[in-house]
């Protein structure tokens, strides 16, 4: 029996190491994703605040061009 066992207890160690790499590999990706999001959600907020910047620059503009003409 302990012949047998051998051979099932490393398939049993590689199973877990195979599970703690898949852990692994799921947390980074998980990790990325989180980033990934909150890179995103960061963008479009500044994104929004240089168009609100942007279209009072062009009222502006509009403004002066209409009084100098």
């Amino acid at each position: 029996m302990a012949g047998q066992e051998d051979p099932v207890q490393r398939e049993i160690h590689q199973d877990w190491a195979n599970r703690e790499y898949i852990e692994l590999i799921t947390s980074s990706i998980k990790k990325i994703a989180d980033f990934l999001n909150s890179f995103d959600m960061s963008c479009r907020s500044r994104l929004a605040t240089l168009n609100e910047k942007l279209t009072a620059l062009e009222r502006r503009i509009e403004y002066i061009e209409a009084r100098v003409s």
